[in-house]
Order: structure tokens, then C-alpha cells, then sequence
């Protein structure tokens, strides 16, 4: 879920967190809708020490160190590993995708997150994202259709320019090049309820936080309680907003442009559907 996230083309935004004040310009190229599978960079909030913090750009998907025993320490393997292969007795190893990171799991023994939640926490900057409803088509014999009908939705918070989604990070080396890249995933939650009727497949949605819970994201000191307890954090529903946008959004000049869809699925005029 949560693998399309907004950018606006120009925009100024105030962050006051630790009792600073700085200003945070979003970057003045790039596309309007990022795709999370291109794996391209995106701007995070990162901490500098305990009383201030940096905008950075990072890869949207965790790399870990290694999977399942292997190395994950070349371009090439990380491609394989993202988008599946084959291995040497000739199987197909499915892809793995970790631009999301579960709220609820983080802390597990073993994850791949747990030390980059205690240690690389972060604050992924957004000013919307999209989600699709899955609307069940039935065929001709009166079943259910293997892939149902979908509606893509535009969604975030009330009266907010730019907010903030958890996030965390690791960096990441190529053994190839020497290059270090810094690489982040987007922390989610259980959906309240306006997401459960959106997200209607998966039920989940990005941690959303204020500023205040911001600040102690990447700032405070937190037992694993308290990480936990903001990892699975819901933004509440009624003060967030939706509504549905063309299906083409993505290659669109105005991809927030509301669009109307009837109960079958059709066209027709805008309208604000959730606030």
C-alpha cells in the first residue's frame, strides 16, 4: 500500500520542531506523482543529533545488508532481489518489497527494520498520497472476477500543505562502486476508518503524525514501547480527506484533479467524495 506518493512542483513549508525554525523547500523539478517502484530518490527529514535535522534525498526502498543469508552488496543483486530471479537450481525466487515497513513488526527479532527503528528513524515529507478502492466485478456465470475493478483515490490530511509519514533508513554501500546510498521505507498502521473504506483490500495506511509526534519520532529518546506506540499511530479519520482522481493520474499534468466514477465504474463529473 502507500506506493504512490505526491510531490508539488514548487513549495515553501515552515518546520518548527525542537524549538527551531527552518525553512524546507521541496525541490523545484521531478515528477508530480512518484511511483515507489521506480526507486527513485525522495526528500526525508533526518536528525542531526538530538536538536536539529536535515532535508535529504533518499532511495524509497529499504536495502538491507543481506537477505536470507546472501549479500545484497551490488546494484545488480539488489535488482534481482526487488524484482525476483532465478536462482542457480533453476527456481524462481519471487521479488521482495520493502518501500512499506509494518507499524506492528518493526521491532520483531530478526526483521530486517528492527535496528534502523531504534537507531535510523526518520520523517518522510508527503502532501498527499494515493490509494486504490477494489470494487468485486462478478462474470458471466455469476462469480467473482479474479482481478476486481479499481478506483484511485487522493488523500491527505485537512488544511496541511505538507505533512510528515514515519519513516526509516539505513544506509546502504555498493561494493562495486563504493557508493553509499541512504535508503528509507514508509511506516504503516492498521487504516482508520475513512482508509478502511478506501484501502478496502489491504486495510492499511502510512503513520501519519503530527508535528509534535514528529519531533519525538526522530528526536526523543524512546524505549520500544514508545516506538511502537508511535509506529502504529492513526492519523484520525476526520481529519483527513479523500476523494476519487482519473485512473490515468499518474501521466497526467493534474493528477489531484478530482474525477467522478458511477457505481459501474464510468465517468462523470468532479466531486469531493470524503472529507
Amino acid at each position: 500500500m502507500c506506493y504512490y506518493n505526491g510531490r508539488k512542483v514548487s513549495y515553501n513549508e515552515f518546520l518548527r520542531l525542537k524549538n527551531l525554525e527552518k525553512q524546507v523547500t521541496a525541490l523545484q523539478k521531478g515528477k508530480a506523482v512518484h511511483k515507489g517502484f521506480d526507486y527513485e530518490d525522495w526528500p526525508v527529514i533526518k536528525p542531526i543529533g538530538k536538536f536539529d535535522f536535515e532535508k535529504v534525498e533518499m532511495e524509497w526502498g529499504f536495502i538491507p545488508d543481506t537477505w536470507r543469508g546472501k549479500k545484497l552488496d551490488t546494484r545488480q543483486k539488489v535488482k534481482d532481489w526487488r524484482n525476483g530471479y532465478v536462482d542457480e537450481k533453476g527456481i524462481y525466487v519471487a521479488g521482495t518489497t520493502t518501500l512499506n515497513a509494518m507499524g506492528e513488526e518493526l521491532l520483531l527479532p530478526g526483521k530486517i527494520f528492527r535496528e534502523a527503528a531504534l537507531n535510523g528513524r526518520c520523517l518522510v515529507m508527503s502532501w498527499g498520497f494515493y490509494e486504490s478502492k477494489h470494487i468485486v466485478e462478478m462474470g458471466k456465470r455469476g462469480k467473482p472476477l479474479k482481478q476486481p475493478y479499481t478506483i484511485p483515490h487522493f488523500i491527505k490530511p485537512k488544511n496541511k500543505e505538507v505533512f510528515f509519514m514515519a519513516g526509516i533508513y539505513k544506509p546502504w554501500r555498493d561494493a562495486e562502486t563504493g557508493e553509499v546510498k541512504e535508503t528509507f521505507s514508509i511506516v504503516t498502521t492498521a487504516a482508520n476508518s475513512l482508509m478502511q473504506t478506501i484501502h478496502n483490500s489491504k486495510k492499511r495506511m502510512p503513520v501519519i503524525f503530527t508535528n509534535e509526534l514528529a519531533e519525538r519520532w526522530i528526536f526523543d529518546d524512546l524505549t520500544e514501547e514508545e516506538i511502537l506506540q508511535l509506529a502504529t499511530y492513526q492519523y484520525p479519520a476526520e481529519e483527513m480527506e479523500a476523494y476519487t482522481v482519473s485512473k490515468d493520474f499518474v501521466g497526467t499534468d493534474e493528477p489531484t484533479k478530482p474525477f467522478l466514477y458511477d457505481e459501474d465504474g464510468i465517468s462523470g463529473n468532479a466531486k469531493t467524495l470524503f472529507s
